[in-house]
């Protein structure tokens, strides 16, 4: 059986109609979907306080309809958002309390961006990191993710919008405006931290099963007072994703798999560590597909 399972839970991004499909064919799937009582509407998939907690439900009830057939992971980790729902793969927390805490997180950030001018987040690529921050930085934005070595994603204000954009064009690099109405993970997000601080420590947290990565600190976590301050800090701080899939392989892993809608987790992974047999449940018709598929990596 697979040792070195290494799962990720995606964020936003990946939405789409059918993106709880795959997890409501199986029994216990299905169930957490019913007890969480999410709808998915086309027309709001994209609303920060609607896509939280469907992507944490999404992974969580894909992994209730998974865990039986899976080996227990050596790893975890969470792409933004995610990284609550890593939590609840990890045995942290309870499914329904961690899509509890996303519905917290998701309101917390929106009354934060209300409060001030409109924000934007964007995708920059074809530059180095540092040259991205430096570019940023001159517009007031902040890096919020770091995806790989000329990949990140970036938050500020969108009125320097335009600016930033015409700067980076003129690098040879490119910017793209993502569907998401927050700064996230940038010092625009200060204002969220007290309701998000205060729903972290009402947590009921048992032992994890395995360690979660952080996602700013790309470090191997097991305790409540590890997942609270990192989760409170990456509101507000850079998440390193790159430093996690390294050290993803650096503990061993030899499988990863992602959980959620898309999979731009595991194109990453794959991109990355082309070693590494990575795969998304995107890519699969049945739960079993998936657990088949997980079993033949030996």
């Amino acid at each position: 059986m697979t040792q070195g399972l290494f799962i990720m839970c995606s964020g936003q991004g990946g939405q789409h109609a059918g993106m709880f499909d795959l997890a409501r064919s199986n029994a216990a799937g299905a169930a957490l979907l019913e007890q969480a009582g999410i709808g998915l509407d086309a027309a709001t998939l994209f609303d920060n306080a609607v896509a939280q907690p469907a992507i944490v439900a999404a992974a969580l009830a894909l992994w209730e309809a998974l865990r039986a057939h899976l080996p227990t992971p050596m790893l975890a980790a969470g792409y933004s958002i995610g990284e609550v729902a890593a939590w609840s793969v990890a045995g942290a927390l309870a499914p329904l309390d961690a899509i509890a805490l996303s519905r917290v997180r998701a309101m917390a950030m929106d009354d934060a961006a209300r409060a001030g001018p409109e924000q934007a987040l964007v995708a920059m690529s074809g530059v180095a990191i540092d040259k991205a921050a430096a570019l940023a930085a001159e517009y007031g934005y902040g890096i919020a993710i770091v995806n790989g070595y000329d990949a990140c994603i970036a938050g500020g204000l969108a009125g320097n919008l335009a600016a930033l954009g015409d700067a980076v064009a003129a690098e040879g690099a490119k910017l793209q405006r993502l569907p998401v109405a927050v700064a996230s993970h940038t010092a625009l997000m200060a204002p969220a931290r007290p309701a998000f601080d205060a729903a972290l420590q009402a947590l009921r947290f048992a032992m994890p099963a395995c360690p979660v990565l952080g996602g700013v600190s790309a470090l191997a976590l097991h305790t409540k007072a590890q997942a609270v301050d990192e989760l409170s800090r990456q509101l507000v701080q850079t998440i390193r994703w790159s430093d996690c899939m390294d050290a993803a392989v650096e503990a061993g892993v030899t499988v990863a798999l992602e959980l959620g809608p898309g999979s731009a987790l595991a194109r990453m992974m794959q991109a990355r560590h082309p070693q590494i047999a990575c795969r998304s449940v995107a890519d699969f018709r049945s739960v079993e597909g998936v657990a088949a598929w997980v079993a033949r990596q030996d």
